[in-house]
């Protein structure tokens, strides 16, 4: 089933985070520090982790002792299996079934609703009152928190300015990912989110064998860079694809990792096609196909005489 998009925020909503992010970075003393330390960042954000499995219901209880929560927060606990933060207490929970480079993420996450100096005391306020937060804040908190988290997980422009220095293609982001300690999918969204060229991902779940020879892949989410929004508009992915699809034929089965590079044409917001290049990527949970507008890959670069 294809994912809303759960960084989206707009320009202002963006800048105030980002400037938060940095603060967080420089209050920790982790500017240009790879990779980026989450325990400084947790205890700049005043949060402690507690290593213990959030889902067993013996910490449960022992929790709901500590903390005095009620039945009803216990339940709103148990419902967010990856990450819980406590607010009043400072306590961030994590899933400890996580993958070590999902675990930092949701770390910097949590730590992100404890730094951002208009949602901890929004969450302090709600504990007490035995509350939840209204659906629309808490998506918006959510945002917020996962854009913190990829700020100072990437150092904030840090990663695209290392990238700037590579070939574009899927495996630029992948072997960065590996300095940053993030996963694929952080690190490809960040290229292509960043970016300036008119490209895009798109995100699907492993296929699924149907019957004959064929196979279904089904959208997990599509990415687009602005350059590429301004020119494609919000283009009209497809919920799933065959390899009849000409998408879907970039999906590399069996032991292969990548269908390397190829020639795929789209059609823009006026109707007008572009040449573009796709490539892609499975990690074996997932399929990335990254596409790119050719006439935005090359960018000129325009050099001033020196002043005399």
């Amino acid at each position: 089933m294809r994912r809303p998009d759960d960084s989206s925020l707009t320009p202002g909503q963006l800048a105030r985070v980002r400037k938060e992010a940095e603060r967080a970075l420089r209050e920790a003393g982790a500017l240009g520090v790879f990779p980026t330390p989450i325990d400084k960042i947790m205890a700049v954000a005043r949060v402690r982790e507690v290593k213990e499995d959030v889902l067993n219901p013996g910490f449960i209880a022992k929790l709901r002792a500590k903390a005095g929560l009620t039945g009803q927060a216990v339940k709103r606990a148990l419902s967010k299996v990856l990450g819980l933060f406590h607010a009043s207490e400072g306590l961030v929970f994590l899933s400890q079934s996580l993958m070590a480079v999902k675990k930092r993420f949701v770390g910097l996450h949590e730590a992100g609703h404890g730094f951002l100096p208009w949602q901890r005391p929004m969450y302090a306020v709600v504990e007490d009152c035995e509350k939840a937060l209204d659906a629309a804040t808490a998506e918006l908190f959510d945002r917020e928190a996962n854009v913190f988290a990829s700020e100072v997980l990437f150092q904030l422009d840090t990663f695209c300015d290392m990238a700037e220095g590579e070939a574009f293609e899927i495996w630029t982001p992948v072997n960065l990912a590996k300095r940053f300690h993030a996963s694929n999918y952080a690190a490809i969204r960040q290229y292509v989110s960043k970016s300036h060229r008119a490209c895009a991902v798109v995100v699907l779940n492993m296929p699924e064998l149907i019957e004959g020879d064929g196979f279904r892949a089904t959208l997990r989410r599509p990415i687009q860079s602005n350059r590429f929004t301004e020119l494609f508009g919000q283009y009209g992915w497809k919920d799933a694809y065959t390899p009849d699809d000409d998408l879907g034929a970039f999906i590399p089965l069996g032991p292969r990792r990548s269908s390397g590079k190829r020639s795929i044409a789209l059609t823009d917001r006026n109707g007008d096609r572009h040449e573009c290049v796709a490539e892609s990527f499975s990690t074996g949970h997932q399929v990335f196909i990254l596409i790119h507008a050719v006439k935005t890959l090359t960018v000129t670069r325009i050099i001033l005489p020196a002043a005399e």
